[in-house]
């Protein structure tokens, strides 16, 4: 078993992410949180925590992992402190504490955030901590997935470098994705994008054009 550090634990997608880790035969979540409710939230699901604010100093929080999700997201309150310089700092973090492969959720039109008006800092901060990752010396990968929805998730996904299109996906799609990324070679220092579709996601990831 593999220690898997997921960054965002308790946000929506990122306690997709703990669930489906918790089924793996492959690799344990540490769930990343910030307060003892939290703690106890996943304790009480026999799942193990590392307290970690990325505003903070966050060296410490990569040092029984193995691997790293960063699924956190400011919800568009902080995206420069926690979207942009937080995920910056996680890297450095990873980098230093010889993490095997980082995934990181980024967003459709992470790529060009001027085409947005009313998401471009949001976007902006997701493409400098984009770019950041590609230029460190981490394997990588990172995920951009549409507009996020709570519907369940289908197993089945549209993937590629550049999609062309806008759309929806669910976040338990995308938590599936960023777990199966971990597993594929294929994935290995990659950018994609990915929308709701007909590929089951396995096939999807061993595909990439």
């Amino acid at each position: 078993m593999e220690n898997v550090l997921v960054v965002g634990a308790t946000g929506t997608t990122g306690h997709k992410v703990v669930n489906h880790l918790k089924t793996s035969q492959d690799f344990e979540p540490i769930a990343m949180v910030r307060t003892a409710e939290q703690e106890q939230n996943f304790k009480a699901q026999n799942i193990r925590t590392v307290h970690g604010d990325l505003e903070q100093d966050v060296s410490h929080t990569v040092v029984e992992a193995t691997h790293v999700i960063f699924a956190a997201g400011s919800g568009g309150k902080k995206v420069e402190a926690v979207d942009q310089d937080g995920a910056i700092k996680m890297i450095k973090a990873s980098e230093t504490g010889n993490i095997k492969k980082f995934i990181m959720l980024s967003s459709m039109g992470a790529d060009n955030p001027k085409q947005s008006e009313k998401l471009q800092d949001y976007l902006q901060a997701k493409h400098n901590a984009d770019v950041f990752l590609k230029d460190s010396k981490l394997n990588y990968t990172i995920v951009r997935p549409g507009t996020l929805n709570n519907n369940a998730g289908q197993g089945r996904i549209q993937l590629a470098k550049s999609l062309s299109k806008q759309g929806e996906i669910s976040r338990d799609d995308v938590a599936q994705t960023l777990i199966q990324a971990l597993r594929d070679h294929t994935t290995n220092t990659t950018t994609f994008e990915i929308l709701e579709g007909e590929t089951p996601i396995e096939e999807a990831l061993q595909n990439i054009q």
